[in-house]
């Protein structure tokens, strides 16, 4: 996973509430098992004018010259709702989102962020409607030091997440790198476990005659 620490962007709003995974990317544009290769069918209900089609729909937000490049999308409430279906964040993350503010977002999609290191962001709706009227050609800063998002004109929100959220995207770990990071107490604990239990173990030695349930 890449680190994020400071992320600095064009911001383009959608704020649409309750957009769930299926508007994000409709089941018909995954037909891939891989991350990638999702970029292109984000929210393509909206972003194309023909199903299955490629024609721009120059109404999208996303199509709107003053939005290119944008890496932060600012959304309405419960963002990612609906299914589980990750490739959600796959292609988000693909199209160059780096992170996503809203007021709330689907409890499944906001963890899927996290382990596809793009930050989820959480503001009140009227600080991101604050946020959607900002001069376009300005950027946000989002620093996760300090997790404190900053407007174009300075303004700063701070934001709340998790601490092991934090250090997981701060440090680009997936939660098995994560939990590596405990290999010392891990074997510690299982060297104590050893002794105090040595039945459960399938290497021990005389393994039925020391089990006090056989």
């Amino acid at each position: 996973m890449d680190k994020f620490t400071v992320h600095r962007g064009v911001a383009v709003p959608l704020l649409r509430i309750n957009i769930d995974t299926d508007a994000i990317i409709p089941s018909r544009e995954m037909k891939h098992v891989s991350k990638t290769g999702l970029g292109d069918g984000l929210f393509a209900g909206w972003r194309y004018l023909e199903p299955n089609g490629r024609t721009p729909n120059p109404e999208f937000v996303l199509n709107q010259p003053p939005y290119a490049g944008a890496s932060i999308l600012l959304a309405g409430a419960n963002f990612g709702c609906g299914s589980s279906r990750e490739h959600a964040v796959w292609a988000l993350k693909e199209y160059g989102f780096r992170a996503i503010v809203a007021p709330t977002f689907g409890a499944i999609f906001y963890n899927n962020c996290i382990r596809n290191d793009l930050l989820p962001v959480v503001l009140p709706e009227a600080a991101i409607q604050h946020l959607s009227c900002e001069p376009v050609t300005g950027s946000l800063t989002i620093d996760l030091e300090r997790c404190v998002l900053v407007s174009p004109g300075g303004t700063e929100y701070l934001f709340e997440i998790q601490a092991a959220h934090r250090e997981m995207l701060l440090e680009g770990l997936d939660p098995v790198a994560l939990t590596l990071k405990l290999e010392d107490r891990i074997a510690a604990f299982q060297q104590r476990d050893r002794t105090q239990r040595p039945w459960i173990y399938l290497d021990q030695p005389n393994t039925a005659s020391q089990n006090p349930l056989a």
